[in-house]
């Protein structure tokens, strides 16, 4: 590669800032030097069958470095690679999805629970942790999950904030895929935003979930730009390829995310179709490498 010394430092300053682990010497992209303007993660658990120690290698190759929704088992092999975990993932068999923030019979344990993901998340020093508003039933409704997620927070927020940790809550969608998940709107996750009040409390605005639940991606992820903190993708329908086969257009709302000056994470989170696993996603950083 023609002037290689000078472009892996360009390499670097793009893809590692803000890093806890520098990239690895070798690191040489098969692709072109990414632009720069969206900073590029995946999800690791579309690509079940490869192995954490394969994949990292493998994303380098294709330009990224940072991998969403790894657990605090995983970091030693995050580090290991020198790879950043753009997303913290909940690691736990007891809370997640369904059960979450929105009763208030979960707080403490999910108190002393998320105590402990901060503290792992900072001595690695990674930044974002994902949460859920769990699941309604017939004992609450919209409101009252509401005011019982932003009371458990507001008690765990302040500590993220010592930590200099975010919460990031995803928007899910409640008509396919998380039946009777609460925090299937734009609009609720942003007035819990609203409620807590806090740079350490985000949403993960997870672009298929949101058409399926609302469209009008573009104009919505304007609007509510400072209370976004993640992006994830997927292909509507099927959460398949971002391609010509399904009904949304990448570049364009990838355009609009770097128009509001974001400057966290788009996490691929499709799930390939094709046997060529990691080809896929290659074609996904470059069609949202805007």
């Amino acid at each position: 590669m023609e002037n290689y010394g000078g472009r892996r430092e360009t390499v670097k300053k793009i893809l590692a800032g803000g890093f806890a682990f520098p990239l690895i010497d070798d690191f040489k992209p098969s692709t072109p030097i990414l632009k720069g303007n969206i900073k590029h993660s995946v999800c690791k658990w579309c690509y079940s069958s490869i192995s954490l120690d394969e994949f990292i290698p493998a994303i380098k190759k294709i330009g990224i470095n940072a991998v969403d929704l790894i657990s605090i088992e995983q970091f030693p092999i995050l580090k290991k690679h020198d790879a950043y975990c753009s997303m913290v993932s909940i690691s736990s068999t007891l809370w997640g999805i369904t059960k979450g923030w929105n009763k208030t019979e979960n707080h403490e344990g999910l108190i002393k629970w998320y105590k402990y993901l901060i503290d792992e998340t900072a001595k690695a020093g990674f930044k974002n942790i994902i949460c859920f508003s769990g699941n309604r039933d017939e004992e609450i409704n919209d409101e009252e999950g509401l005011d019982n997620c932003a009371e458990g927070l507001s008690k765990i927020i302040p500590y993220a904030e010592q930590k200099k940790v975010t919460l990031v809550m995803e928007l899910l969608n409640s008509k396919i895929d998380h039946k009777n998940y609460m925090c299937d709107t734009t609009d609720w996750g942003v007035e819990l935003c609203r409620m807590i009040d806090s740079e350490n409390f985000k949403l993960l605005f997870d672009i298929y979930h949101m058409q399926i639940m609302e469209g009008d991606i573009i104009r919505t992820i304007t609007e509510n730009k400072s209370f976004i903190g993640h992006y994830h993708t997927g292909g509507v329908p099927g959460r398949a390829e971002i391609d010509q086969s399904q009904e949304l257009n990448y570049p364009a709302i990838i355009k609009a995310i770097v128009a509001t000056g974001f400057k966290g994470y788009l996490g691929q989170e499709f799930i390939p179709k094709s046997t060529d696993k990691l080809s896929s996603l290659k074609s996904a950083i470059e069609l949202c490498d805007v």
